[in-house]
């Protein structure tokens, strides 16, 4: 016994190093379950909480491994076990509960946890903010990371929460509550195993609307830190509309309620049945149609069913795939939002940083978000390709039945995925989630000959479709659209085993022009011409040059200088250089350029298309609108020169600096900006035009087509 505790000891503290980065217990499909009656008292002004919790075990074992945060100093009060420190782990202090006889163990603590915000990069100028926990006069934010109740290793937990607070607080948990909202009491109860037990508390503004989705009947609740019913009507109504959404598309609900809480930082945290968002971020105008579906959906994918991190996080690209690419689908921009994908992996992944799709276990920078938010979604695109629409959603609908509120893996989804389509899918996933790097795909040998004699088509295309990557080739599917002289394209799938494959379609009208994965249906290689240049390039090279401009007024000069070295910070393929002391700029990495006085402006301005620049009198013109005065907006702009990415940037006042060097990296999509005022607030945002790419092959001059709209989205 002793030395399995010690073995689960030692896990448990490998663990401790990765749960920064990730928001959830790490478990295993053999997870035990554990039932709490937990009573807590918290006092926000003095940082710290006293609990009663009431555990039942299983009964197969007499000693357990408890975690809890240092200083609570644990007592049993039931008299049927007795407690020992095992092991400090940082913040954390292990201990061992012996059990002397069967039945539910009490134990009582108390003590103080108030700890501060860390900041954690995510790459070049992007951080974010993370918490062990704290009690504070702002607010509170527990989880089991801060050791706010007995946290077991490798466990799933039942609950009940009653929690006494300060008159004016309400606390937030998982499940069924919060009770009477006169009382100084919040109650929770969950009954589905979770994986985590959160407490969020503050005096806040709660509002409530009766749900229901199918047969599920829930509510919808906003808990805001002022009130604003505007804001909070808004909220329960698009909490009906996805939840009903992904109750049709997935299987019933599974919560007592869902719950828009609001945080005292910025955070986007998905937990069961709630989602805790930054005050900022719940004001912005675009994340009830972006952010929030993806937050819902995690409440079947994540915290319905549960995550084996030691074999892969998959719920990221599956919910990233039927959240934020449906909804962009849903608007006819799947492919776009496809595009920024495989973009986002071009220009954030290397072979230094590349990793299997298995390997993933939580996002710690824009790499490991391409892969695992990004690939990943490709991953069950390219699936609901290979199966179709309504054999993909029957899938869905099996992982959900087959997994809920258990742990799983890609091997149990690939089952569910099987036992739906009757399809084996093993070398698919073998090859999707255990591969690194992906396909580069080129058009080769296209020619039009003349059909068999006694065919009743008039002509035949083909080709030969390849795969020039170094390494192994891909088995993959390779969709190709041919548009005709009359009548409508013909599409048809090609597949490749091998490094290559030959094609030949019969058309009735002459061939146009043909394409190779039009809609970038395939997760692979992004070639010259797909896709334009974009901050992104710029953000995700490993190598690159700012330069300063030394003829700018001083307090400008400083604000550059700090921008500058703020985004250098942890990447030192990067340097930062004066003007003046150039000859001339690299054409081996990245550069940017800032400010109006840069001398190489000239030079920029030469190479940037779709845009007008007037350095000496400070303005610019984008496509045909009137010109901008350079002293009332901050532009961003980005230029090719062959594949070497260029950007400047000119502030319209140094006050504005700080909240660009803030913001620029979240925009990485876009290949120019227009701020103004000191915030900066965005004016005007988008992407150069694009052109044909080596996939596609015209067979006689080229012309305007016919728009072709993409396949309908998955969920009308």
């Amino acid at each position: 016994m002793r030395n399995l505790f010690v073995s689960s000891l030692l896990l448990f503290r490998s663990i401790l190093l990765g749960s920064i980065l990730l928001g959830s217990t790490h478990l295993s499909a053999d997870a035990v379950l554990v039932e709490h009656a937990i009573e807590a008292r918290i006092d926000p002004a003095a940082g710290t909480l006293q609990v009663r919790d009431t555990l039942t075990f299983p009964d197969d074992r007499p000693e357990w491994l408890l975690l809890l945060h240092a200083g609570m100093e644990p007592e049993v009060a039931s008299e049927n076990a007795r407690i020992d420190i095992a092991e400090h782990l940082g913040h954390l202090t292990g201990y061992r509960l012996r059990m002397s006889a069967p039945g539910p163990v009490t134990l009582t603590y108390g003590g103080s946890i108030r700890h501060a915000r860390e900041q954690i990069a995510e790459g070049m100028g992007r951080t974010r903010e993370w918490s062990r926990g704290t009690i504070a006069p702002e607010g509170v934010f527990l989880d089991g990371n801060s050791g706010w109740y007995p946290r077991i290793p490798d466990s799933l937990q039942t609950f009940s929460l009653a929690v006494t607070l300060p008159d004016g607080w309400t606390a937030v948990s998982q499940g069924e509550g919060p009770g009477d909202p006169s009382s100084a009491l919040s109650t929770w109860r969950e009954t589905h195993p979770q994986d985590d037990i959160y407490l969020i508390a503050a005096p806040f503004e709660r509002y409530i609307d009766q749900a229901q989705a199918g047969d599920a009947e829930y509510e919808a609740q906003v808990y805001l830190r002022e009130a604003d019913a505007a804001l909070a009507r808004r909220y329960l109504d698009a909490t009906a509309t996805y939840i009903n959404l992904y109750s049709e598309l997935i299987g019933a609900y599974p919560f007592a309620k869902f719950a828009l809480v609001e945080n005292f930082w910025e955070t986007g945290y998905g937990m069961p049945s709630f989602t805790l968002l930054g005050s900022q971020v719940i004001r912005l105008p675009f994340i009830i149609h972006t952010s929030y579906p993806h937050e819902i959906l995690h409440n079947w994918w994540g915290n319905g069913v549960y995550v084996d991190y030691q074999a892969g996080n998959w719920s990221e690209g599956l919910t990233t795939y039927l959240a934020d690419h449906l909804m962009r689908e849903r608007a006819g921009e799947g492919w776009v939002y496809r595009r920024e994908m495989l973009k986002g992996y071009a220009d954030y992944v290397r072979d230094s940083s590349d990793f299997p799709v298995v390997e993933f276990r939580g996002r710690h920078g824009a790499a490991s978000q391409a892969i695992g938010y990004g690939k990943s979604a490709m991953l069950f695109h390219m699936l609901r390709r290979q199966l179709g629409d309504e054999a993909f959603k029957a899938g869905l609908a099996r992982v959900w039945t087959d997994n809920r509120f258990r742990v799983a893996d890609f091997d149990d989804l690939r089952r569910s995925f099987e036992a739906a389509s009757g399809r084996d899918l093993g070398d698919f996933f073998q090859t999707w989630t255990t591969r690194t790097g992906a396909p580069r795909i080129r058009l080769a040998e296209v020619a039009v000959v003349p059909a068999d004699a006694g065919a009743d088509t008039g002509f035949a295309l083909t080709g030969r479709i390849e795969q020039t990557q170094g390494g192994e080739p891909f088995p993959v599917r390779v969709p190709l659209l041919v548009h005709q002289e009359t009548g409508d394209p013909v599409s048809l799938v090609v597949e490749l085993t091998g490094a290559s494959a030959d094609f030949t379609v019969a058309l009735p009208s002459a061939p146009v022009r043909v394409a190779i994965d039009p809609w970038l249906d395939v997760f692979r290689e992004l070639l010259p011409g797909e896709t334009p240049v974009a901050l992104s390039n710029l953000f995700g090279s490993d190598r690159g040059l700012m330069v300063l401009p030394a003829a700018a007024p001083y307090a400008f000069k400083d604000g550059y200088r700090r921008l500058a070295e703020a985004w250098k910070t942890g990447h030192p393929g990067w340097e930062i250089r004066w003007d003046d002391t150039l000859k001339s700029l690299p054409e081996d990495r990245a550069v940017w350029l800032m400010g109006w006085e840069n001398r190489w402006l000239d030079r920029f301005a030469q190479l940037a298309q779709g845009v007008a620049l007037e350095p000496e009198q400070r303005r610019l013109r984008l496509g045909g609108e009137d010109r901008l005065d350079g002293a009332q907006v901050s532009p961003v702009l980005t230029a090719w020169q062959d594949r070497q990415p260029l950007g400047w940037l000119a502030a319209s006042e140094p006050a504005a600096l700080p909240g660009l060097a803030r913001k620029l990296p979240h925009y990485g999509k876009y290949s120019y900006l227009i701020f103004s005022g000191t915030a900066p607030d965005n004016q005007a945002k988008g992407q150069w035009p694009s052109g044909d790419s080596e996939l596609v092959s015209w067979l006689g001059p080229k012309r305007e087509l016919p728009p072709l709209a993409e396949p309908p989205a998955l969920a009308p």
